[in-house]
Protein backbone atom coordinates (compact mmCIF):
# COMPACT_ATOMS: atom_id res chain seq x y z
CA UNK A 1 0.00 0.00 0.00
CA UNK A 2 1.31 3.60 -0.62
CA UNK A 3 2.03 6.09 2.01
CA UNK A 4 -0.10 8.92 2.69
CA UNK A 5 2.36 11.23 1.20
CA UNK A 6 2.19 8.69 -1.97
CA UNK A 7 -1.24 8.98 -1.92
CA UNK A 8 -1.26 12.78 -1.55
CA UNK A 9 0.68 13.20 -4.44
CA UNK A 10 -1.70 10.80 -6.54
CA UNK A 11 -4.57 13.12 -5.80
CA UNK A 12 -2.58 15.83 -6.66
CA UNK A 13 -1.36 14.60 -10.14
CA UNK A 14 -5.01 13.74 -10.84
CA UNK A 15 -5.96 17.55 -9.92
CA UNK A 16 -3.03 19.05 -12.68
CA UNK A 17 -4.46 16.32 -15.33
CA UNK A 18 -7.86 17.93 -14.88
CA UNK A 19 -6.85 21.33 -15.40
CA UNK A 20 -4.63 20.61 -18.15
CA UNK A 21 -7.56 18.46 -19.79
CA UNK A 22 -10.11 21.29 -19.23
CA UNK A 23 -7.36 23.73 -20.97
CA UNK A 24 -6.19 21.42 -23.77
CA UNK A 25 -8.86 18.98 -25.00
CA UNK A 26 -12.26 19.89 -26.55
CA UNK A 27 -14.60 17.20 -25.05
CA UNK A 28 -13.18 17.82 -21.71
CA UNK A 29 -13.75 21.78 -22.04
CA UNK A 30 -16.95 21.22 -23.68
CA UNK A 31 -18.83 19.44 -20.72
CA UNK A 32 -21.07 21.00 -18.39
CA UNK A 33 -23.13 20.10 -15.29
CA UNK A 34 -25.63 18.54 -17.21
CA UNK A 35 -23.48 16.83 -19.75
CA UNK A 36 -21.59 15.15 -17.68
CA UNK A 37 -24.89 13.96 -15.04
CA UNK A 38 -25.95 10.68 -17.10
CA UNK A 39 -22.62 9.50 -17.39
CA UNK A 40 -21.97 9.66 -13.89
CA UNK A 41 -24.91 7.51 -13.01
CA UNK A 42 -23.67 5.37 -14.99
CA UNK A 43 -20.06 5.08 -13.84
CA UNK A 44 -22.06 4.65 -10.12
CA UNK A 45 -23.66 1.41 -11.65
CA UNK A 46 -20.75 0.36 -13.10
CA UNK A 47 -18.93 0.55 -9.44
CA UNK A 48 -22.26 -1.23 -8.17
CA UNK A 49 -21.72 -4.30 -10.77
CA UNK A 50 -17.74 -4.56 -9.75
CA UNK A 51 -18.56 -4.60 -5.92
CA UNK A 52 -21.04 -7.27 -6.91
CA UNK A 53 -18.77 -9.13 -8.21
CA UNK A 54 -16.16 -8.75 -5.66
CA UNK A 55 -13.73 -8.02 -8.55
CA UNK A 56 -11.20 -5.67 -6.53
CA UNK A 57 -9.39 -4.44 -9.63
CA UNK A 58 -12.34 -3.24 -11.33
CA UNK A 59 -13.64 -1.74 -8.30
CA UNK A 60 -10.46 0.34 -8.02
CA UNK A 61 -11.22 1.06 -11.85
CA UNK A 62 -14.37 2.21 -11.40
CA UNK A 63 -13.34 3.79 -8.24
CA UNK A 64 -11.56 6.00 -10.48
CA UNK A 65 -14.46 6.74 -12.93
CA UNK A 66 -16.46 7.92 -10.21
CA UNK A 67 -13.94 10.05 -8.86
CA UNK A 68 -13.00 11.63 -12.10
CA UNK A 69 -16.39 12.73 -12.17
CA UNK A 70 -16.13 14.63 -8.73
CA UNK A 71 -12.58 16.25 -9.49
CA UNK A 72 -14.57 17.11 -13.23
CA UNK A 73 -17.67 18.85 -11.31
CA UNK A 74 -15.15 20.57 -8.88
CA UNK A 75 -13.13 22.24 -11.81
CA UNK A 76 -16.34 23.22 -13.29
CA UNK A 77 -17.48 24.84 -9.99
CA UNK A 78 -14.25 26.41 -9.43
CA UNK A 79 -14.18 27.87 -12.86
CA UNK A 80 -17.90 29.44 -12.14
CA UNK A 81 -16.48 30.28 -8.62
CA UNK A 82 -18.79 28.76 -7.06
CA UNK A 83 -16.55 26.27 -5.17
CA UNK A 84 -13.57 24.21 -5.71
CA UNK A 85 -12.21 20.37 -4.70
CA UNK A 86 -11.17 22.23 -0.89
CA UNK A 87 -14.79 23.34 -0.93
CA UNK A 88 -16.08 19.74 -1.64
CA UNK A 89 -13.54 18.13 0.88
CA UNK A 90 -13.73 20.59 3.77
CA UNK A 91 -17.49 20.42 4.00
CA UNK A 92 -17.44 16.70 3.92
CA UNK A 93 -15.21 17.12 6.70
CA UNK A 94 -17.21 19.39 8.54
CA UNK A 95 -20.13 16.99 8.11
CA UNK A 96 -18.62 14.03 8.97
CA UNK A 97 -17.58 15.53 12.32
CA UNK A 98 -20.77 16.56 12.86
CA UNK A 99 -22.76 13.99 12.28
CA UNK A 100 -20.26 11.45 14.41
CA UNK A 101 -20.86 13.21 18.40
CA UNK A 102 -19.81 9.27 19.53
CA UNK A 103 -16.53 10.08 18.14
CA UNK A 104 -15.79 13.43 18.04
CA UNK A 105 -18.44 14.54 20.66
CA UNK A 106 -19.80 13.26 24.15
CA UNK A 107 -22.48 11.05 22.67
CA UNK A 108 -21.84 7.75 23.38
CA UNK A 109 -22.54 4.90 20.64
CA UNK A 110 -21.64 0.70 21.30
CA UNK A 111 -22.91 -0.77 17.81
CA UNK A 112 -23.89 -0.04 14.09
CA UNK A 113 -27.40 0.07 15.15
CA UNK A 114 -27.04 2.86 17.91
CA UNK A 115 -24.51 4.67 15.34
CA UNK A 116 -27.54 4.44 13.06
CA UNK A 117 -30.42 6.20 14.89
CA UNK A 118 -28.46 8.64 16.16
CA UNK A 119 -27.21 9.63 12.42
CA UNK A 120 -31.09 10.54 12.01
CA UNK A 121 -31.35 12.89 15.27
CA UNK A 122 -28.57 14.48 13.92
CA UNK A 123 -29.63 15.06 10.46
CA UNK A 124 -32.96 16.58 12.07
CA UNK A 125 -30.59 19.08 14.19
CA UNK A 126 -28.28 20.11 11.47
CA UNK A 127 -27.97 23.46 9.55
CA UNK A 128 -29.74 23.15 6.43
CA UNK A 129 -29.62 19.71 7.28
CA UNK A 130 -32.97 17.54 6.86
CA UNK A 131 -36.17 19.21 8.36
CA UNK A 132 -38.45 16.14 8.24
CA UNK A 133 -37.71 12.35 8.69
CA UNK A 134 -38.13 11.19 4.97
CA UNK A 135 -36.17 14.39 4.10
CA UNK A 136 -33.05 13.76 1.73
CA UNK A 137 -33.97 10.81 0.09
CA UNK A 138 -33.44 11.32 -3.62
CA UNK A 139 -36.34 11.14 -5.82
CA UNK A 140 -34.15 9.37 -8.30
CA UNK A 141 -32.83 6.55 -6.54
CA UNK A 142 -34.32 3.16 -7.76
CA UNK A 143 -37.49 2.00 -6.44
CA UNK A 144 -36.37 -0.62 -4.66
CA UNK A 145 -33.13 1.12 -2.66
CA UNK A 146 -35.99 3.80 -1.81
CA UNK A 147 -38.42 1.52 -0.08
CA UNK A 148 -35.26 0.19 1.79
CA UNK A 149 -34.15 3.40 2.93
CA UNK A 150 -37.99 4.75 3.80
CA UNK A 151 -38.17 2.34 6.04
CA UNK A 152 -34.63 2.29 7.71
CA UNK A 153 -35.27 5.79 8.48
CA UNK A 154 -38.23 5.93 9.95
CA UNK A 155 -37.23 2.63 12.23
CA UNK A 156 -34.37 4.86 13.19
CA UNK A 157 -37.24 6.81 15.12
CA UNK A 158 -38.93 4.20 16.58
CA UNK A 159 -41.52 3.01 13.81
CA UNK A 160 -40.76 -0.53 13.54
CA UNK A 161 -41.84 -3.87 14.44
CA UNK A 162 -41.49 -4.46 17.74
CA UNK A 163 -40.08 -8.05 16.99
CA UNK A 164 -38.48 -8.81 13.38
CA UNK A 165 -40.82 -12.22 13.58
CA UNK A 166 -43.96 -10.03 13.77
CA UNK A 167 -43.14 -8.69 10.07
CA UNK A 168 -44.37 -12.36 8.78
CA UNK A 169 -47.94 -11.87 9.57
CA UNK A 170 -47.67 -8.52 7.49
CA UNK A 171 -46.05 -10.26 4.51
CA UNK A 172 -49.07 -12.82 4.43
CA UNK A 173 -52.03 -10.20 4.80
CA UNK A 174 -50.25 -8.56 1.50
CA UNK A 175 -50.24 -12.00 -0.25
CA UNK A 176 -53.75 -12.70 0.78
CA UNK A 177 -54.83 -9.13 -0.73
CA UNK A 178 -52.61 -9.24 -3.80
CA UNK A 179 -54.08 -12.98 -4.62
CA UNK A 180 -58.00 -11.48 -4.31
CA UNK A 181 -57.34 -8.90 -6.21
CA UNK A 182 -55.77 -11.14 -9.09
CA UNK A 183 -59.18 -13.52 -8.56
CA UNK A 184 -61.21 -10.14 -8.86
CA UNK A 185 -59.35 -9.30 -12.04
CA UNK A 186 -59.54 -12.76 -13.72
CA UNK A 187 -63.60 -12.39 -13.00
CA UNK A 188 -63.98 -8.54 -13.81
CA UNK A 189 -63.96 -6.75 -17.42
CA UNK A 190 -62.65 -3.28 -16.41
CA UNK A 191 -59.27 -3.84 -17.47
CA UNK A 192 -57.10 -0.73 -16.87
CA UNK A 193 -59.19 -0.70 -13.04
CA UNK A 194 -58.27 -4.23 -12.11
CA UNK A 195 -54.52 -3.15 -13.21
CA UNK A 196 -54.34 -0.44 -11.32
CA UNK A 197 -55.37 -2.53 -8.17
CA UNK A 198 -53.21 -5.54 -9.12
CA UNK A 199 -49.89 -3.31 -9.47
CA UNK A 200 -51.04 -1.64 -6.26
CA UNK A 201 -50.86 -4.67 -4.32
CA UNK A 202 -48.30 -6.23 -5.85
CA UNK A 203 -46.37 -2.91 -4.55
CA UNK A 204 -47.32 -3.28 -1.20
CA UNK A 205 -46.56 -7.11 -1.27
CA UNK A 206 -42.81 -5.69 -2.19
CA UNK A 207 -42.88 -3.32 0.33
CA UNK A 208 -43.22 -5.83 2.94
CA UNK A 209 -40.52 -8.26 1.25
CA UNK A 210 -37.82 -5.33 1.37
CA UNK A 211 -39.46 -4.66 4.94
CA UNK A 212 -38.20 -8.53 5.72
CA UNK A 213 -34.52 -7.64 4.37
CA UNK A 214 -33.90 -4.97 6.25
CA UNK A 215 -35.02 -6.84 9.74
CA UNK A 216 -32.93 -9.76 9.05
CA UNK A 217 -30.10 -7.50 7.86
CA UNK A 218 -30.54 -8.30 4.06
CA UNK A 219 -29.80 -5.54 1.58
CA UNK A 220 -32.44 -6.49 -0.82
CA UNK A 221 -30.75 -4.87 -4.29
CA UNK A 222 -27.88 -6.76 -4.04
CA UNK A 223 -29.52 -10.05 -2.81
CA UNK A 224 -31.63 -9.27 -6.12
CA UNK A 225 -28.74 -8.64 -8.21
CA UNK A 226 -26.79 -11.96 -6.59
CA UNK A 227 -30.21 -13.83 -8.41
CA UNK A 228 -29.81 -12.23 -10.77
CA UNK A 229 -26.51 -13.12 -12.01
CA UNK A 230 -27.24 -16.37 -10.91
CA UNK A 231 -29.85 -16.71 -13.33
CA UNK A 232 -28.07 -15.53 -16.41
CA UNK A 233 -25.07 -17.90 -15.45
CA UNK A 234 -27.28 -20.61 -15.82
CA UNK A 235 -29.39 -19.74 -18.82
CA UNK A 236 -26.28 -18.78 -20.50
CA UNK A 237 -25.09 -22.25 -19.74
CA UNK A 238 -28.56 -23.52 -21.15
CA UNK A 239 -27.88 -21.49 -24.58
CA UNK A 240 -23.95 -22.75 -24.67
CA UNK A 241 -25.36 -26.48 -24.66
CA UNK A 242 -28.33 -26.16 -26.98
CA UNK A 243 -25.55 -24.26 -29.48
CA UNK A 244 -23.61 -27.11 -28.95
CA UNK A 245 -26.17 -29.63 -29.61
CA UNK A 246 -26.78 -27.72 -33.19
CA UNK A 247 -30.36 -26.78 -31.39
CA UNK A 248 -32.28 -23.37 -31.02
CA UNK A 249 -33.99 -22.99 -27.80
CA UNK A 250 -37.60 -22.37 -29.16
CA UNK A 251 -37.52 -25.97 -30.63
CA UNK A 252 -36.45 -27.88 -27.12
CA UNK A 253 -39.43 -28.75 -25.09
CA UNK A 254 -39.51 -26.91 -21.92
CA UNK A 255 -38.98 -30.24 -20.04
CA UNK A 256 -35.62 -30.50 -22.43
CA UNK A 257 -34.41 -26.89 -20.89
CA UNK A 258 -35.38 -28.04 -17.20
CA UNK A 259 -33.13 -30.65 -17.66
CA UNK A 260 -30.55 -28.35 -19.26
CA UNK A 261 -31.31 -26.25 -16.08
CA UNK A 262 -30.74 -29.12 -13.42
CA UNK A 263 -27.41 -29.19 -15.12
CA UNK A 264 -26.65 -25.73 -14.99
CA UNK A 265 -27.04 -25.77 -11.29
CA UNK A 266 -24.80 -28.34 -10.21
CA UNK A 267 -22.11 -26.95 -13.37
CA UNK A 268 -22.37 -23.69 -12.04
CA UNK A 269 -22.54 -24.61 -8.38
CA UNK A 270 -24.67 -21.13 -7.69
Amino acid sequence: MHTREEQLAAFNRLLTIMDELREKCPWDRKQTFESLRQNTIEETYELASAIIKKDMNEVAKELGDVLLHVIFYAKMGSEQGDFDIADVCNRLCDKLIFRHPHVYGAEAAQNAEEVSKLWEQVKLKEKGGNKTVLEGIPDSLPALVKAYRIQDKVANVGFDWEKREDVWDKVKEEIGEFEEELTAADRDTDGAQNTARVSEEFGDLLFSLINVARLYKIKPDNALEQTNLKFMRRFNYIEQKATEQGRSLKDMSLDEMEQLWQEAKSATQA
